[in-house]
């Protein structure tokens, strides 16, 4: 896979739970936003960059 973003349907075919899936993604938003990239803080964008969820948590998710 060659992303450069990521949704949660994404991280539940990686075989994260819905839930925990859509957390994941909400707090990558608004850690976003605190760096100052207004952009997420849009309800309707469900993408957010590969390596800025990867931060969340702690490993890498591709190659």
């Amino acid at each position: 896979m060659n992303t450069q973003t990521i949704s949660y349907i994404v991280l539940v075919d990686l075989g994260f739970p819905k839930a925990t899936a859509k957390q994941i993604i909400r707090q990558t938003k608004l850690n976003l936003v605190k760096q100052g990239y207004t952009l997420y803080s849009n309800r309707r964008l469900g993408t957010v960059p590969v390596s800025a969820v990867e931060e969340i948590l702690g490993f890498k998710l591709h190659n």
